[in-house]
């Protein structure tokens, strides 16, 4: 739950910062739409041309500036080119220094030349103003303000057609991507040299500028489309359409019918400047204006983009961290790919096809994000559960078996029922042990987990898995968690090697004065109910079961046996070619009413088949019992007696045992049909 609710978190402050939307994220915008301006195909407009004053136009008609005659002249030589308009982007703010105005006035009478004048941070106010209808709500708030303006000298202002605002509008990161089509100098507004250039194409002698209460929302000029702007009155450039370039001092082609911009790029004179497709001369962005006008294409960012953005952020995010959270981190490493592909060609395809401005970039910078906030979430979950799992069982079970936890830990939490193989082990011989040692408590408890890792070493090298240790007793199973199709072999061989390690164990404590210690154990193998048991405040993995408790029941009958190793029926019957068995007893232990066959494990089946007499004697173990469940004791007795010092003496308890429960059945009344089973009082 906590990594929910830290996912959520991170997903509406992600989303609040994109509704804050500061500065620096519309740059990142900014930036990542530019990428499709740069993926379009370039295209040439036909109607438009460029002629270049370039450093070698300088060499051969002069040094700049020139004066106003020769510029007539070049205007002149545009026109018989066949040129519709000149654009003359300059500003001729100050008389000729050679008294040549009157020159470059006749011209600007004559022809349909468009000339520049720029804004002022002064209040200075020598500009043309131009007519203007202003509809809808108040533009003040909205259009560009500027306190004054510089315009041409009154000689040739009055002589000039056309004169538009030379102004472009950097973005912070200082690149140009929208161009103002108006802007306002104290209460009059100005159209830029772009609409000055479109009126004068449609022979109108104004513009109409319509105001909502968002901004400026459309420009038209009647011949013309109506211009979609943004509410600052500005237009987004669309930079794929180029135009021919040529040189002034060439000879020029036919220019019929084409608007001619005059653009000076010669060395000092030029104005570069930055733009989404590289760097630009600032005469260039008359000519992306005026493509971006004239065919109708009007790039716009609509009013729902933003909620759109955010709606995607914080969507793709929910899912992503859905997916990360319940699945797993590379599921969403994967999907993060997915959204970025989508997200930028679903913006590519709305630009190209509706010429809509969408970003695409927040989404998936959100997703990434959201994905690495849950990853780590996740991550340092797992990583919690895995420490917790080794905490747990790094005693109690192998390396391997912790590993197979840790990558699966619902192999604990979710629980499960499987067969199983359980064993119980005890201490024998603790009261003399503890006796030795007196008040040396410390002692005592190194000998204890000396014994304890002892008898445990085999269980770990099995896979097999300790459930607990109760005082001097312990519990182990194995096929569980983990599987282990062989189950009963292992735990029946681990029981042996168990046996083996408090043999070693008790050379060691012997050779050090103490007197040596036995084990019992008891296994069973059956159905058993496997998870994290106990409270909230303390739980461990355990098993429960009759199974379980039939195996503890078995172990607690080693000592009245006499024997160390027990095994249940289910046991025997799968590991029976295996072991070398020795049937103990039928018994209902306490609590059943059911008899079960138990036998005691001597060997493995390799070493007894080294040892051939065994074999013998096994069948005499077979008559004796056959002799008691038929009620002919003395004769079991009797076997009882012969079979005393057979196999290597590992069962002269267990015989002696069943002597004297042979003479204390013989006092009994017995049905004819008694079964033999031996109905325990004791658990």
């Amino acid at each position: 739950m906590k990594k929910w609710i830290i996912s959520l978190f991170v997903i509406l402050v992600l989303c609040g910062l994109r509704f804050a939307d500061p500065w620096f994220l519309d740059m990142v915008r900014l930036k990542a739409m530019d990428q499709h301006q740069r993926n379009q195909e370039s295209l040439t407009l036909s109607n438009l041309a460029t002629v270049e004053i370039n450093n070698q136009t300088i060499r051969k008609l002069g040094q700049w500036p020139w004066d106003r005659n020769r510029v007539a002249n070049q205007i002149i030589k545009l026109y018989q080119a066949g040129a519709s308009i000149v654009v003359v982007p300059i500003l001729f703010a100050d008389p000729d220094r050679f008294g040549k105005d009157a020159a470059l006035a006749r011209i600007l009478k004559k022809t349909p030349t468009v000339i520049g004048q720029i804004p002022s941070n002064d209040k200075s106010n020598s500009g043309v103003v131009r007519g203007v209808a202003s509809v809808g709500s108040d533009w003040k708030p909205w259009v560009y303000r500027y306190p004054g303006v510089v315009g041409p000298i009154p000689e040739i202002a009055k002589s000039a057609n056309a004169v538009g605002m030379m102004v472009i509008a950097p973005e912070k990161d200082g690149v140009v991507r929208r161009m103002p089509l108006v802007v306002a100098v104290g209460e009059k507004l100005y159209p830029s040299i772009s609409m000055e250039i479109l009126r004068i194409a449609a022979g109108d002698i104004s513009f109409q500028m319509k105001t909502g209460i968002a901004g400026v929302e459309k420009l038209r000029i009647p011949k013309y489309k109506m211009i979609d702007t943004d509410a600052n009155g500005n237009i987004w450039l669309d930079f794929k359409w180029k135009t021919p370039v040529y040189a002034l001092h060439e000879k020029l082609p036919d220019l019929t019918g084409k608007i001619v911009i005059l653009s000076m790029t010669a060395s000092g004179l030029g104005s570069p400047v930055a733009t989404p497709v590289g760097v630009i001369q600032s005469h260039d962005l008359i000519a992306a204006s005026l493509a971006t006008m004239m065919t109708g294409r009007n790039i716009t960012r609509p009013f729902w983009t933003d909620l759109a953005e955010l709606v995607a952020s914080g969507v793709g995010a929910l899912i992503l961290a859905s997916v990360v959270l319940t699945l797993a981190w590379y599921f969403g490493a994967v999907l993060l790919p997915v959204f970025l592909v989508g997200s930028f060609y679903g913006s590519s395809y709305l630009f190209t096809e509706y010429s809509y401005l969408v970003d695409w970039s927040y989404p998936v910078l959100t997703m990434f994000v959201v994905w690495a906030v849950a990853a780590f979430l996740r991550f340092m979950e797992e990583y919690k559960q895995k420490m917790e799992i080794k905490k747990q069982f790094a005693g109690y079970a192998s390396p391997t078996v912790v590993r197979l936890l840790q990558e699966n830990p619902s192999l604990i939490k979710d629980g499960m029922k499987k067969e199983i193989s359980i064993c119980f082990s005890d201490l024998r011989g603790f009261t003399p042990l503890g006796e030795s040692f007196g008040d040396d408590v410390k002692g005592l408890t190194e000998i204890m987990n000396g014994y304890m890792d002892a008898i445990t070493q085999p269980i770990l090298d099995s896979n097999g898995m300790v459930i607990k240790y109760i005082g001097d007793a312990s519990m182990h199973i194995h096929n569980a968690p983990i599987d282990d199709p062989d189950h009963p072999r292992s735990a029946v061989k681990t029981g042996l090697q168990m046996l083996d390690a408090v043999v070693k164990f008790n050379d060691k404590i012997v050779a050090e004065g103490k007197p040596p210690i036995g084990m019992g154990a008891g296994i069973n193998t059956g159905l058993g109910y496997l998870g994290e048991m106990g409270s909230t405040m303390r739980h461990s993995y355990d098993v429960l079961g009759d199974s379980v408790s039939t195996a503890a029941r078995i172990e607690s009958k080693c000592k009245e046996y006499g024997c160390l190793l027990l095994v249940g029926e289910a046991t025997y019957d799968l590991t029976k070619n295996d072991f070398f068995y020795l049937k103990v007893d039928e018994l209902a232990v306490k609590g059943k009413t059911i008899g079960i066959r138990i036998y005691t494990v001597l060997s493995d089946m390799d070493w007894m088949m080294k040892n051939t007499d065994w074999g013998i004697a096994e069948s005499q173990h077979e008559k004796m019992h056959e002799y008691y469940r038929n009620q002919q004791f003395d004769n079991a007795i009797r076997l009882c007696n012969d079979l005393m010092n057979e196999f290597d003496g590992k069962m002269k308890n267990y015989y002696s045992m069943w002597i004297e429960r042979c003479e204390f059945m013989k006092t009994q009344p017995l049905e004819k049909d008694w079964n033999g089973v031996f109905i325990a009082t004791t658990k």
